[in-house]
């Protein structure tokens, strides 16, 4: 245990570098489309599983890091509230302004405030508007509203946690379903089934639970004695990983569609692939390897903490506006790093410390 502690969670800072780096190929993946074999291209096509690491990353460090904590008070509740807002919000909201405000690249979008408080990505309609990728962003506020309740239900009996994420997700089928039959639900608000659940917290919910299990499992002894019976976990859960994504991919017809369009590729994603992704992190944090190595060093720990700002600046907006400029061979990916960085050091982080601070003071 002390070892995990000791390093902080290097490794899986740096691994938020690669699952970036796997959502960028997957995005480009169009431009290999016709040059490579059609195994290797529906494997890649499978690389959105990048968002899928940081949805499992997201429920371990903030169950580690909370638990239920923020549920003491309202006061604690609202700052911890806060602290989230300023996690995700500001930087988004500076890219989107700097969007709409280049009318050349916003003119057909009106959807103002859909687009400001990331309601949009919950409409069929409007989730590829905007900055495109943000839709994970609300994803993800959805799970920090509720986090500190899912873990206080884990910790009572993790069966009253899955119950009340499977009504979760009836209660989102059913708005959806209903205002289909209602009114046709002509923007697609949480409709249809295959929307909601590939793209909204109520149907992506159990990557999360199953990063809360791990924090749960390392919070008690005989949890860390189940997991130190793990051996090679590192190892068993990076192959369990590839082995997966290509049980996926296999559900694949065609470079055109992905296999978790297919009931069978979405319950491996959902439900597998996750369980492969905590035991590689806990590989991570519990063995000394060459590639916790890796993602420990000074570049990939640089590049993990700048990875928030490459996801929302690889594609959309940022990125469009870059290729106007200058457009390099490797679809500026180097150049889209030096661009991340230099914005986490002088925007995001200077002013997520203002936001902390600021926070800190209320009583």
């Amino acid at each position: 245990m002390e070892a995990f502690q000791k390093n902080k969670f290097d490794a899986l800072t740096g691994m938020r570098a690669v699952a970036a780096i796997m959502v960028f190929v997957y995005h480009n993946r169009k431009y290999w489309r016709n040059d490579l074999p059609f195994e290797i291209m529906r494997f890649i096509s499978e690389w959105h599983i990048g968002v899928t690491v940081f949805f499992v990353l997201s429920g371990f460090l903030l169950a580690y890091r909370y638990e239920e904590k923020p549920l003491e008070s309202k006061k604690s509740y609202l700052k911890y509230i806060l602290l989230r807002i300023a996690r995700i919000f500001p930087l988004y909201w500076i890219l989107l302004s700097a969007f709409f405000l280049d009318v050349k690249y916003s003119k057909d979008v009106d959807t103002y405030f859909l687009q400001y408080s990331l309601f949009y990505s919950l409409f069929e309609k409007y989730s590829v508007s905007g900055i495109v990728q943000a839709w994970s962003l609300t994803v993800e506020f959805f799970f920090y509203l509720l986090a500190p309740f899912l873990f206080l239900l884990l910790k009572k009996n993790w069966s009253y946690c899955i119950l009340f994420l499977a009504g979760f997700f009836l209660v989102g089928w059913g708005i959806g379903y209903g205002l289909h039959e209602y009114n046709g639900n002509p923007d697609g608000f949480l409709y249809p089934l295959k929307f909601m659940t590939g793209s909204t917290f109520f149907g992506r919910s159990s990557e999360f639970f199953f990063g809360m299990g791990l924090a749960y499992l390392m919070k008690k002894e005989k949890g860390i004695q189940f997991l130190k019976k793990l051996k090679r976990s590192t190892l068993m859960g990076g192959v369990s990983i590839i082995l997966l994504i290509i049980a996926i991919a296999f559900f694949a017809r065609n470079n055109f569609v992905h296999g978790v369009e297919r009931w069978e590729g979405r319950l491996i994603h959902e439900f597998l692939l996750p369980i492969a992704i905590i035991i590689f992190f806990w590989g991570l944090m519990s063995e000394k390897t060459w590639i916790s190595k890796v993602l420990s060093s000074k570049l990939l720990i640089l590049l993990g903490n700048a990875s928030f700002v490459f996801y929302l600046i690889h594609l959309s907006y940022f990125n469009m506006k870059l290729k106007s400029y200058i457009y390099l061979p490797d679809r500026n990916f180097v150049l889209l790093w030096i661009c991340s960085i230099i914005i986490y050091l002088l925007i995001e982080k200077p002013l997520y410390e203002k936001c902390r601070k600021l926070i800190a003071k209320i009583k």
